[in-house]
């Protein structure tokens, strides 16, 4: 605080000029930073005609930000000599201009790798229409993180620290972390496998293990599951890829069977009339596959005769398929009212003896 007080009343007109040109630098650059942002983001898209896509642009408000922190720099390093500023305190002001000027930009690369970038939906236009969109983001979250890494290694300099030193000493612990870190491990590695594989992507409806439902989200470590009953289950991949998927999206039709047990006195003339009345039932219906019927007097039980009644429907969705599926049990019932046939039911005959 007396050094503060000495310095007030000591200072000089050419040290009140100086501190007014520091802060004339500070003021410009502040107000004009969004302008400079918006000039240098416009040399790089001429084509681009609306200024608000310009201001949307990853790197607007990284060097908005750049050139605030600029000022203040600038500011600093004219007053060092006329304030006669200690070189410790610069040092501080160099490094913190380096380690914000770094986190600034890395943030603005790593937001041009995002799906809502301009950037991001070039690169998607130019790639394969084969690359699954869940394929192409988890690859973009793999260059966010590489951005941020370097970023890290910078900063890490800038203090001074050996990274020889560093990585020796991450060496010796990484077998520690390692250990600690199998899971992960497993799980990162088996995220690649499943994205390889690509035995489902983002919207797809699967069962994997116990869980059943539409895929939301695959990430490194675990994909994001919704239920049928609106619950979220993340599964680790680990467990994906070593699990049997079944692929629910990826039926091109669905099968429809049932077998009917008729009662033991049905005359057999009545049993052929059935059959041929349901089988054209089957291929009066446009939803299903006129090859795939069957329909057969399949096995003769104690109970009564056994009738196999198959076929494929494209209705693939469960909603459709159930609906699909009422419509031909209810006509199936009408065949065998109008028939005459009874089904069969599990009976048993007690003798007693007196």
């Amino acid at each position: 605080m007396e050094q503060i007080i000495d310095f007030i009343t000591n200072i000089t007109t050419v040290q009140i000029i100086d501190i007014a040109i520091a802060i004339g630098i500070i003021l410009f650059l502040r107000i004009f930073s969004g302008t400079i942002s918006y000039i240098i983001i416009r040399m790089f898209k001429i084509k681009e005609k609306k200024a608000k896509n310009i201001k949307e642009s990853a790197f607007y408000h990284p060097l908005k930000v750049f050139f605030i922190l600029l000022g203040f720099y600038l500011a600093i390093v004219f007053l060092k000599v006329p304030l006669k500023i200690e070189p410790e305190m610069m040092i501080i002001a160099d490094r913190a201009f380096i380690i914000i000027s770094t986190m600034a930009f890395a943030k603005g690369l790593a937001t041009s790798f995002t799906p809502k970038s301009s950037l991001y939906k070039k690169i998607k236009e130019k790639t394969s229409k084969e690359i699954e969109d869940s394929m192409f983001d988890f690859v973009l979250k793999i260059i966010r993180i590489v951005i941020y890494l370097i970023a890290a290694f910078i900063i890490i300099t800038v203090f001074g620290i050996n990274l020889n030193g560093l990585v020796a000493g991450l060496g010796i612990g990484g077998v520690i972390f390692t250990l600690a870190a199998q899971d992960t491990a497993k799980n990162l590695f088996a995220g690649v496998v499943v994205f390889l594989d690509k035995p489902f992507v983002v919207g797809d409806w699967i069962e994997v293990d116990k869980f059943e439902g539409t895929v939301e989200d695959i990430t490194f470590r675990s994909t994001r599951v919704r239920t049928f009953e609106n619950s979220v289950v993340n599964i680790p991949n680990a467990i994906i890829s070593n699990a049997s998927i079944i692929n629910w999206s990826k039926m091109e039709k669905r099968r429809y069977r049932t077998n009917l047990c008729i009662a033991l006195n049905t005359p057999l003339d009545k049993l052929e009339n059935f059959k041929t009345k349901v089988k054209d039932m089957l291929q009066e219906r446009e939803a299903i596959y006129d090859d795939s019927i069957i329909v057969k007097f399949d096995n003769i039980t104690e109970n009564g005769l056994n009738v196999l009644i198959c076929s494929y429907t494209d209705s693939v969705d469960y909603s459709s398929y159930i609906a699909e599926r009422e419509n031909i049990n209810y006509k199936i019932m009408k065949i065998l009212k109008e028939e005459n046939i009874e089904l069969a039911y599990d009976t048993k005959t007690i003798y007693v003896k007196n």
